[in-house]
């Protein structure tokens, strides 16, 4: 066995929260889009099933036994009809790790995804959006890797407006920031927000009208991402104080915010320059919409 595809890397455009319903989870609405760059997931023929780290953040998951990737491979062989090849899965670890970027929940998608089809276990697209709604919040949304508006806890998906590829910029300052940290600093602000899906066009045609549309919206763990991990704040800063930018913002509850820019060349432009000037953050020039998988 041999095959592998990509992870990429969730960004929220906005994310309205809402207060803590009786059962303790947040309802939620986003609009998700995804970038052209992850992290890459292989299979390969193995006596029996284990997952091999490689790449820059691979050690910021070596000592996690239960991992997504595993608790995704064992979830579709919990499903699969019949007996099943052993086999072993690499991970090639590409995105920082608590950086509200969906690593998780789209390596979990990933193995999903390249699994069913390299061991042909016979499950319709239904029976596994089942099985990757179970594994995570994110998990549905990140399994297909298209742009969606999220309801619900995030498991209630619907078409988002028709975009064009939107050039970005993602940084990372370097500074892990976790999720669960973020939504009790929320609560402590009692910084929620409506979550009633906000009015949408059917299609924008270019990034200016999208940044435009996106102004009048939020991510409301933004200022409970800050106070969690000023660096965020930084970067943020950073982003909203260049020429290049048409919209910045936190994606998800932080460590990574992005950068909308109206083309390419802007994009390359801010990238180097946040590169020279902080090239302690992690920087990617990156174009988020529905990529290839």
């Amino acid at each position: 066995m041999s095959a592998e595809t990509l992870a990429p890397a969730k960004v929220n455009l906005f994310l309205h929260v809402g207060p803590p319903q009786p059962d303790g989870f947040h309802p939620i609405c986003s609009w998700m889009v995804f970038a052209d760059l992850g992290d890459r997931v292989s299979a390969f023929d193995a006596d029996a099933l284990e997952v091999k780290l490689t790449g820059p953040f691979a050690r910021a998951l070596a000592g996690d036994k239960d991992n997504l990737v595993l608790r995704a491979a064992r979830a579709l062989l919990a499903r699969a009809r019949g007996p099943q090849l052993p086999f072993g899965l690499m991970l090639e670890k590409v995105l920082p790790v608590a950086a509200g970027l969906g690593g998780g929940s789209s390596d979990a998608g990933a193995v999903l995804r390249l699994l069913r089809q390299a061991l042909a276990v016979d499950l319709s697209d239904a029976e596994l959006e089942a099985v990757a709604a179970g594994l995570g919040a994110d998990g549905a949304a990140c399994l297909w890797a298209r742009p969606v508006i999220a309801e619900g806890r995030g498991e209630r998906l619907s078409p988002a407006p028709q975009i064009p590829p939107l050039n970005a910029v993602l940084v990372h300052p370097a500074v892990p920031v976790h999720t669960g940290h973020v939504y009790a600093r929320l609560d402590e602000l009692k910084g929620w927000g409506e979550v009633e899906r906000p009015p949408l066009p059917e299609a924008l045609e270019s990034a200016a009208e999208v940044a435009g549309l996106l102004s009048l919206m939020r991510n409301d763990l933004e200022p409970a991402a800050i106070d969690v991990a000023p660096e965020v704040g930084d970067a943020l800063d950073f982003l909203r104080g260049e020429p290049e930018t048409l919209l910045a913002r936190v994606s998800g509850s932080g460590g990574a915010c992005f950068a909308l820019c109206a083309s390419d060349y802007e994009a390359e432009t801010l990238a180097e320059r946040i590169e020279a000037v902080r090239p302690d953050w992690w920087v990617r020039r990156t174009r988020l919409g529905a990529p290839q998988l």
